[in-house]
Protein backbone atom coordinates (compact mmCIF):
# COMPACT_ATOMS: atom_id res chain seq x y z
CA UNK A 1 0.00 0.00 0.00
CA UNK A 2 1.43 3.46 -0.99
CA UNK A 3 2.28 5.81 1.94
CA UNK A 4 3.37 3.24 4.54
CA UNK A 5 5.95 5.39 5.28
CA UNK A 6 5.12 8.36 5.78
CA UNK A 7 5.64 9.92 8.62
CA UNK A 8 2.49 10.64 11.11
CA UNK A 9 2.18 12.58 13.84
CA UNK A 10 0.69 11.79 17.19
CA UNK A 11 1.48 14.54 19.28
CA UNK A 12 2.70 17.26 19.06
CA UNK A 13 4.37 19.34 22.33
CA UNK A 14 2.86 22.11 24.09
CA UNK A 15 4.81 23.36 26.33
CA UNK A 16 6.93 22.53 29.54
CA UNK A 17 5.20 21.13 32.64
CA UNK A 18 5.81 22.15 35.72
CA UNK A 19 10.30 22.66 36.09
CA UNK A 20 11.81 19.51 35.97
CA UNK A 21 12.30 18.90 32.34
CA UNK A 22 8.12 17.49 31.76
CA UNK A 23 6.17 18.22 28.66
CA UNK A 24 2.62 19.23 27.63
CA UNK A 25 1.24 17.52 24.74
CA UNK A 26 -1.49 17.48 22.23
CA UNK A 27 -2.58 14.45 20.76
CA UNK A 28 -3.65 13.54 17.70
CA UNK A 29 -4.27 9.87 17.42
CA UNK A 30 -5.96 7.85 19.80
CA UNK A 31 -5.05 9.08 23.28
CA UNK A 32 -2.49 8.30 25.64
CA UNK A 33 -2.41 4.35 25.29
CA UNK A 34 -1.66 4.50 21.70
CA UNK A 35 0.87 6.97 21.89
CA UNK A 36 2.29 4.63 24.60
CA UNK A 37 2.94 1.86 22.04
CA UNK A 38 5.98 4.09 21.16
CA UNK A 39 9.50 5.14 22.71
CA UNK A 40 11.42 6.99 19.51
CA UNK A 41 10.40 9.28 17.09
CA UNK A 42 10.98 10.44 13.19
CA UNK A 43 13.21 13.26 13.22
CA UNK A 44 13.96 13.35 16.61
CA UNK A 45 15.97 12.54 18.98
CA UNK A 46 13.80 11.77 22.07
CA UNK A 47 13.02 8.93 23.53
CA UNK A 48 9.91 8.59 26.17
CA UNK A 49 10.97 7.86 29.54
CA UNK A 50 7.53 8.36 30.86
CA UNK A 51 3.83 9.13 29.88
CA UNK A 52 0.61 10.15 31.58
CA UNK A 53 -3.09 11.28 30.76
CA UNK A 54 -3.28 14.69 32.10
CA UNK A 55 -7.05 13.98 32.52
CA UNK A 56 -7.95 17.15 29.64
CA UNK A 57 -7.46 15.20 26.66
CA UNK A 58 -3.95 15.97 26.46
CA UNK A 59 -0.87 14.43 27.71
CA UNK A 60 2.19 15.09 30.22
CA UNK A 61 5.13 13.30 28.94
CA UNK A 62 9.38 12.90 29.64
CA UNK A 63 11.62 12.23 27.59
CA UNK A 64 15.29 11.01 28.80
CA UNK A 65 17.24 14.15 26.86
CA UNK A 66 15.36 17.04 28.75
CA UNK A 67 16.70 17.33 32.05
CA UNK A 68 15.08 20.78 32.88
CA UNK A 69 11.62 23.39 32.07
CA UNK A 70 14.44 25.21 30.14
CA UNK A 71 15.14 22.63 27.94
CA UNK A 72 11.56 21.61 27.45
CA UNK A 73 10.44 25.11 26.78
CA UNK A 74 12.61 24.96 23.54
CA UNK A 75 10.67 21.73 22.41
CA UNK A 76 7.36 23.70 22.46
CA UNK A 77 5.95 22.62 18.85
CA UNK A 78 8.40 20.04 18.32
CA UNK A 79 5.67 17.30 16.70
CA UNK A 80 6.02 13.68 17.32
CA UNK A 81 5.90 11.17 14.52
CA UNK A 82 6.60 7.92 13.34
CA UNK A 83 6.51 5.72 10.23
CA UNK A 84 2.76 4.71 9.01
CA UNK A 85 4.85 1.18 8.55
CA UNK A 86 5.21 0.76 12.35
CA UNK A 87 1.50 1.52 13.28
CA UNK A 88 -0.64 -1.44 14.09
CA UNK A 89 -2.21 -3.45 11.26
CA UNK A 90 -6.22 -2.64 11.09
CA UNK A 91 -8.66 -4.85 11.21
CA UNK A 92 -11.95 -4.59 8.38
CA UNK A 93 -13.34 -1.26 7.92
CA UNK A 94 -10.61 0.44 9.96
CA UNK A 95 -9.06 3.12 9.15
CA UNK A 96 -6.05 5.55 10.34
CA UNK A 97 -6.97 9.18 9.88
CA UNK A 98 -3.41 9.86 8.46
CA UNK A 99 -4.48 7.45 5.34
CA UNK A 100 -7.46 9.41 4.30
CA UNK A 101 -5.88 13.01 4.21
CA UNK A 102 -5.04 13.84 0.72
CA UNK A 103 -7.17 10.85 -0.91
CA UNK A 104 -9.57 11.63 -4.07
CA UNK A 105 -13.11 12.11 -3.18
CA UNK A 106 -15.63 10.62 -5.84
CA UNK A 107 -19.53 10.39 -5.90
CA UNK A 108 -20.78 6.68 -5.79
CA UNK A 109 -22.10 7.99 -9.20
CA UNK A 110 -18.43 8.55 -10.39
CA UNK A 111 -18.54 12.24 -10.15
CA UNK A 112 -15.19 13.92 -8.95
CA UNK A 113 -15.67 15.34 -5.47
CA UNK A 114 -12.48 16.64 -4.31
CA UNK A 115 -9.88 15.97 -1.81
CA UNK A 116 -9.82 15.23 1.75
CA UNK A 117 -8.32 18.01 3.72
CA UNK A 118 -9.51 16.58 7.48
CA UNK A 119 -11.13 14.46 9.69
CA UNK A 120 -12.63 15.34 12.75
CA UNK A 121 -14.42 14.00 15.51
CA UNK A 122 -17.25 16.28 17.09
CA UNK A 123 -18.19 13.40 19.76
CA UNK A 124 -20.64 11.07 17.73
CA UNK A 125 -17.98 9.51 15.21
CA UNK A 126 -15.45 10.62 12.69
CA UNK A 127 -16.63 13.13 10.22
CA UNK A 128 -14.60 13.63 6.42
CA UNK A 129 -13.90 17.77 5.31
CA UNK A 130 -13.55 17.29 1.65
CA UNK A 131 -12.65 20.18 -0.39
CA UNK A 132 -13.94 20.39 -3.93
CA UNK A 133 -12.15 21.79 -7.04
CA UNK A 134 -11.89 25.35 -7.47
CA UNK A 135 -15.43 26.67 -8.86
CA UNK A 136 -16.03 29.29 -11.47
CA UNK A 137 -16.34 31.87 -9.42
CA UNK A 138 -12.55 31.00 -8.37
CA UNK A 139 -13.52 29.96 -5.00
CA UNK A 140 -12.71 26.40 -2.92
CA UNK A 141 -15.33 24.87 -1.33
CA UNK A 142 -15.68 22.24 1.29
CA UNK A 143 -18.66 19.95 2.53
CA UNK A 144 -18.40 17.64 5.61
CA UNK A 145 -19.78 13.84 5.24
CA UNK A 146 -20.00 11.05 8.36
CA UNK A 147 -17.86 8.16 8.06
CA UNK A 148 -20.65 6.12 8.26
CA UNK A 149 -21.55 3.04 5.57
CA UNK A 150 -24.89 5.16 4.57
CA UNK A 151 -22.30 8.06 3.59
CA UNK A 152 -19.52 6.57 2.59
CA UNK A 153 -19.63 3.21 1.14
CA UNK A 154 -16.25 1.99 0.67
CA UNK A 155 -12.75 3.50 0.73
CA UNK A 156 -8.91 2.50 -0.37
CA UNK A 157 -5.54 3.76 -0.23
CA UNK A 158 -6.46 5.66 -3.41
CA UNK A 159 -9.99 6.67 -3.24
CA UNK A 160 -12.62 7.84 -0.97
CA UNK A 161 -16.21 7.17 -2.18
CA UNK A 162 -18.95 9.33 -1.14
CA UNK A 163 -22.88 8.40 -1.56
CA UNK A 164 -23.92 11.09 -4.35
CA UNK A 165 -26.87 12.38 -1.81
CA UNK A 166 -24.18 13.64 0.86
CA UNK A 167 -22.35 15.28 -1.82
CA UNK A 168 -25.07 17.76 -2.59
CA UNK A 169 -24.81 21.42 -2.03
Amino acid sequence: MAGQDRPVTLAAVTGAHGVTGEVRLKLFGEGVAALKRYRAFTDSTLTLAKLRDDGKGGAIARFEEVPDRNAAEKLRGTALTVPRSSMPDLAEGEYYHADLLGLRVVSDAGEELGTCIAVENFGAGDVIEIERPVGEDGKRRRFMVPMIPAAVPEWDHERVVVNAAFAEE
